[in-house]
């Protein structure tokens, strides 16, 4: 059956507000709000849970409203007003759908690699945005996973879920701290390439065809003491110039789509 909410005062829409603003509420009551078509049908394929749903039909055309798999989220089902709508929504008379689902992070252990994996490590990411446009290029390469390592943002904020595209969904996403990771890196025999401006060694000199983790640390402070003399090989990217840095969903875009060229394009 689907529930009609005109008014935003309404339980569920504060509920909604609390989420989006507060990172507490999300970890606590451990939920998280999936904004857009393309998203929430990703958000299924990935086999996330689903709570609720709450659409606007004035946005959302019968037709797709029609296309909601609707097993995924039992009864709870929203028809709400399009005032209502763009007081949650961060894309204003857009889209017309949000959904309210369980965040999924594996633990290392748990992460399904192949005998050959490609992975990205990100140490310390504090913008969402940063974060979700690394998803993108973790997506767009086909990554066998995504860990962040003591992370200073919440992984599911909603501008990272946003700014993702939905690739939050389709990349396989574990958090952990530093010292776990190389420890687990090394038990599996994944080579870790950290970035560095202190390598002497251009990434591009290489060869990446093995097992391979590429480190990242923050474009303020880069990677910790820790990674600096543990990682296995430091590398860095040429840079001609008058800064020192750039994104860093740039520079993983960089070295990993040049993993996956000396790999042919092949997982």
């Amino acid at each position: 059956m689907i529930r009609q909410i005109t008014s935003i005062q309404n339980p569920f829409i504060k509920n909604v507000l609390l989420l989006r603003e507060k990172s507490r509420e999300r970890k606590t009551r451990e939920l998280f709000i999936i904004e857009g078509v393309r998203e929430f049908n990703l958000a299924v394929s990935g086999d996330f849970l689903i709570q609720s749903v709450a659409f606007c039909p004035d946005l959302l055309p019968a037709e797709e409203i029609a296309k909601l798999p609707r097993y995924s989220f039992g009864s709870n089902l929203f028809e709400v007003s399009r005032q209502v709508y763009n007081r949650m929504a961060f894309r204003q008379d857009a889209e017309g759908i949000i959904a309210l689902s369980k965040p999924r992070l594996y633990g290392l252990d748990d992460l399904c690699l192949p005998s050959n994996p490609l992975i990205l490590i990100l140490e310390s990411v504090e913008k969402p945005g940063n974060l979700g446009a690394v998803l993108r290029t973790a997506d767009a390469a086909n990554l066998d996973a995504v860990i962040i390592c003591d992370p200073l943002t919440d992984v599911y904020n909603p501008n990272t879920v946003r700014s993702s595209i939905g690739c939050i969904f389709t990349v396989p996403l574990s958090v952990s701290t530093t010292m776990e990771t190389i420890t687990w890196l090394r038990s599996r025999g994944i080579h870790s390439y950290a970035t560095s401006l202190g390598s002497d060694l251009f990434y591009h000199t290489l060869d990446f065809s093995g097992p391979t983790a590429f480190v990242m640390g923050t474009e303020s402070t880069g990677l910790s003491e820790l990674w600096l003399t543990k990682a296995d090989t430091m590398i860095k990217i040429p840079m001609g110039g008058k800064i020192d840095s750039m994104n860093v969903s740039v520079s993983a875009a960089i070295v990993i789509f040049e993993a996956r060229r000396q790999r042919n394009f092949r997982s």
